[in-house]
């Protein structure tokens, strides 16, 4: 049985409760005494009622757009990790296309210079091994990686460190027993 109750600090918004069926003796016996189950308050004061139901619905949303404010901010991450995904994917193939006449091996240095002509080219030749005679511009020493992604010079320390506790990482988990749950042991 639904009951729509205006509540004292609302007036103007409206709270439906529904209210079990009831009966003194159903199916001709008393399951419970009215005197125990009232003596606490009036079960059928809808004013009550209905505060717990909106209390309820407030919860709820709130509890809703919390958790959609957690996944909004996911996307947010995710989109700005897509974007850089996409230009170091841009950068690595721009360094990729820059003329060398040797075969590039990862884990290698090398070094790119401008020519006069606009050709930017890379070279096993540091500007320090050059010395005062370096025929070119020099615009940036980068490593290539195994994964043939490039690494500028002032990152290679950092990501070489990176790279050794992934390492690290995976020699210790081939050496454990199979298990279906993730190990973080020796992260902390």
């Amino acid at each position: 049985m639904n009951r729509t109750v205006s509540l004292p600090n609302q007036p103007d918004k409206k709270t439906t409760v529904t209210l079990v069926e009831s009966s003194s003796t159903p199916g001709g016996v008393q399951l419970v005494s009215s005197y125990q189950t009232t003596r606490v308050g009036d079960p059928t004061d809808l004013v009550a009622l209905a505060t717990q139901v909106q209390k309820g619905d407030e919860f709820i949303r709130a509890n809703a757009c919390n958790r959609l404010t957690v996944i909004a901010d996911q996307i947010r991450y995710l989109q700005e990790q897509a974007r850089k995904v996409l230009e170091d994917a841009r950068k690595d193939a721009d360094l990729h296309h820059a003329a060398c006449n040797m075969v590039k091996k990862p884990g290698n240095m090398y070094y790119l210079y401008l020519r006069p002509s606009g050709q930017r080219y890379f070279s096993i030749i540091s500007p320090k091994e050059w010395g005062p005679s370096c025929p070119h511009q020099f615009l940036g020493a980068y490593k290539l990686q195994y994964d043939m992604s490039w690494t500028p010079i002032e990152d290679v320390a950092k990501k070489d460190s990176e790279i050794a506790i992934m390492d690290k990482l995976l020699n210790q988990q081939i050496s454990l027993p199979p298990c279906s749950e993730p190990n973080f042991e020796g992260l902390t």
